[in-house]
This record gives C-alpha cells, structure tokens and sequence, in this order.
C-alpha cells in the first residue's frame, strides 16, 4: 500500500511541476529479478525513477544518514529502502539486496553512490559489479538528465524538463578471480557507459573518453 501512494504522489507531483519524457519502457524485463541501473544528478532522480517503474517489488540503497532524516527517512522507510554505510563494505546490506533479487524482485541503484557535484557522470562504484556477481541477473541501464536544473527552472516560474530512457537489458560477464578488482572496475565500467551512451555528450562526465563509450556511441563527424 505504501509503494503504490509513493508512486501515486511522485508521478501527481512530477505530472504537476515538470515536463517528463519517457523512452524505452518496453525494454523492461515484464518481471523480476533484475537491477536497474541508474545516473544520479539531483535529489529528484529518485522520484522520477520511481514515479515510472516503483511497486513492491522494487526497491534499493539508500545513504544510512537519510535513515534519521525526518522528511526522507519515512519516505524511503516506506519504500522498503535498504539502508547503507557509505565508504565501506557494508555486508548487511549486500546480503539484504541478494535476499531482495533472490526472491524476483527488482532492485534499484545508482552506480556513482551519490549525486553528482559537475551537473554530469561522476566514476562508478563497483558495488554493483559485485552485486551482479553475487547473483547472475540481467542488469537494466537508465539514463537521466534534466534533474539536476529543476530548482532553476522552479525560480524562474518554468516546468524542467525530465528526461528518462531505458536501455536493453544485459548481462555482465562473470568476475575473473585471478584479477578480481580490475574485473570488478571493468564490469562497472560497462554498466556506466552503457548508461552514458543514452545521455547528450555533456553528461558523459568522467566516461567522456573512455574507449567502451566510443564503441557503443562513436563521435558525430557529420557535425562541422
């Protein structure tokens, strides 16, 4: 019940204060489990995401500083939010997310572990890499923006525009032991470009160059 009114108040609110443009929701697996796989600009990336592919059956991290919020701490509470140190391997919540996608459901994060401070990506954290190694499911990429310029637009009496797209499912390859920690950055990197490659070029961020980038979105020479 409390799922169904986040997503009923997220989706009235954003139908209210922005424009919201949604691409690519028939690339969602029609069940779990699955990860989505999300960029984080603003503190509204969460109630867009949510607003669109929310129920009880998703979920994911949330900063354990939010947890004694006394605004964000109900609302992710009642999202069934799964709390988590940051800068650390928290195994409390690495298992709870595994117990989550173990049972078909869908589990939500966003890669970079924080919001972004360049308005574009900023380096993934491998959490997801080991997430996805844990548990052998596809990985769903989003790709966000226009979030970040919601409150600037807000002063100027103006609706941001949002923009959601949804890539293809996919999965990563499994971890290579032998090198555990460059497999874990490589899988991560993956996920993250997969993600860049449906954002404008002014996101791209820390990826802007990275070679897997390139190979799934090559540079525009038709442009002078």
């Amino acid at each position: 019940m409390f799922s169904r009114f986040l997503r009923w108040f997220f989706n009235t609110a954003s139908a209210l204060l922005t424009q919201r443009e949604i691409i690519g929701l028939d690339n969602l697996p029609p069940k779990g489990p699955y990860i989505l796989a999300a960029n984080h600009l603003s503190y509204f990336d969460l109630p867009l995401v949510f607003g669109i592919v929310g129920g009880e059956n998703v979920t994911g991290w949330a900063a354990e500083k939010y947890a004694r919020h006394p605004f964000f701490g109900p609302l992710l509470r009642m999202g069934r939010a799964i709390f988590i140190e940051r800068g650390q391997v928290d195994r409390h919540a690495i298992t709870a997310a595994v117990n989550w996608l173990a049972h078909g459901n869908i589990f939500g994060m966003a890669p970079e572990g924080t919001r972004s401070r360049t308005d574009s990506m900023s380096r993934g954290k491998t959490g997801i890499a080991y997430l996805a190694h844990e548990i052998d499911i596809p990985i769903v990429p989003i790709a966000v923006s226009g979030t970040e310029q919601a409150f600037a637009a807000w002063r100027r009496l103006r609706r941001p525009h949002f923009k959601m797209q949804v890539g293809q499912p996919f999965h990563l390859p499994p971890i290579d032991e032998s090198r555990r920690s460059a497999s874990l950055r490589a899988n991560t990197d993956e996920v993250m470009c997969r993600i860049a490659a449906m954002l404008p070029p002014e996101y791209h961020g820390f990826y802007a160059d990275h070679p897997r980038l390139l190979t799934l979105r090559p540079p525009d020479t038709t442009r002078s």
